[in-house]
């Protein structure tokens, strides 16, 4: 198998490309040859980013550390257009073509800066002990879109940092929608086209997510935890009395398989379209079970407790 990419692969991957640089130019309304040059040099830096003057000492960084400087603090970005930007590339797809986006949490950790405003408890272990499994800093939410087969590589769309009074499912809301109404303005989602699939790990209130956003073309698959309570549907009132029908079914506990009833579905590994068998992970088998979750959580967010 040849190992040199074709002449037209690469030049369409260079124009896409430059179209992206482009791009993140006009975005950069103020400052913007000085902020660009700083883009490429934190890009070609051959290690970690540990001294902002040392960026100005890379090739394609012209100006001085001054002139960095300046532009770190007068220059200004136009996150709005830079969203949209990003939404037009091309984004990796599935073989029916539905467009898969990962939301997740990612925390800049802060721990000696008590001067630095809004900061958050963020679940990571912190570095200077490795017990405490929080540590102060800003708290992002990163929106990307994922590939298909084995690969690190994600095509990032949105990142929104979270507030210490803010909602973490009303902010997730807010940016599914943005997210939304720009890849349909990038023409990357139409009417007819499937859902666009979101995953959310086991922090998010996935409940409250699918009510929320019921009248939109999205489908949500979320991680819960292990000893997540559920019900079954709620059936007829039993015995002859009188009265309010029963609110929920037969109970659900993950963690007790004495509770388990037969599933609904049931996709063996061998079933077109399940997770293929691996040595680590062994033969995937999927199940899936008609049940639903007792209502959405009243528990304050972690996330939302201010850092001291």
């Amino acid at each position: 198998m040849p190992s040199v990419v074709d002449g037209d692969v690469r030049r369409e991957a260079l124009a896409e490309l430059s179209c992206f640089r482009v791009g993140l130019y006009e975005a950069m309304t103020r400052r913007g040859d000085a902020l660009f040059e700083l883009v490429d040099a934190v890009l070609c830096v051959g290690g970690p980013v540990v001294s902002l003057p040392e960026l100005s000492l890379e090739a394609v960084h012209r100006r001085g550390h001054g002139a960095m400087y300046d532009a770190l603090a007068g220059g200004r970005i136009d996150v709005s257009r830079l969203r949209l930007t990003l939404a037009g590339l091309r984004l990796p797809r599935a073989s029916d073509g539905q467009l898969s986006i990962a939301l997740d949490v990612t925390a800049w950790p802060r721990p000696d800066a008590e001067c630095s405003p809004e900061r958050l408890h963020c679940h990571r272990p912190c570095r200077c002990d490795g017990v405490r499994q929080t540590i102060p800093g800003w708290p992002y939410q990163v929106a990307a879109a994922l590939g298909g087969g084995r690969t690190s590589w994600t095509g990032v769309l949105d990142a929104v940092r979270l507030g210490p009074h803010d909602d973490a499912t009303e902010v997730t809301v807010a940016q599914i929608l943005g997210l939304l109404a720009r890849l349909r303005e990038a023409g990357q989602w139409c009417e007819g086209d499937p859902e666009v699939l979101f995953v959310l790990d086991s922090g998010y209130d996935i409940v409250r997510l699918t009510w929320l956003l019921r009248e939109e073309p999205v489908r949500l698959l979320g991680r819960i935890r292990a000893d997540r309570v559920m019900h079954h549907p709620a059936g007829r009132r039993k015995g002859t009395t009188k009265g309010r029908g029963p609110r929920h079914g037969e109970v659900f506990r993950l963690a007790a398989p004495a509770t388990h009833t037969a599933p609904a579905q049931v996709r063996p590994p061998s079933t077109t379209g399940s997770a293929p068998s691996s040595p680590a992970a062994g033969d995937t088998c999927t199940r899936s079970w008609n049940a639903a979750a007792r209502g959405p959580a009243t528990k304050p967010n972690s996330r939302s407790w201010r850092a001291r």
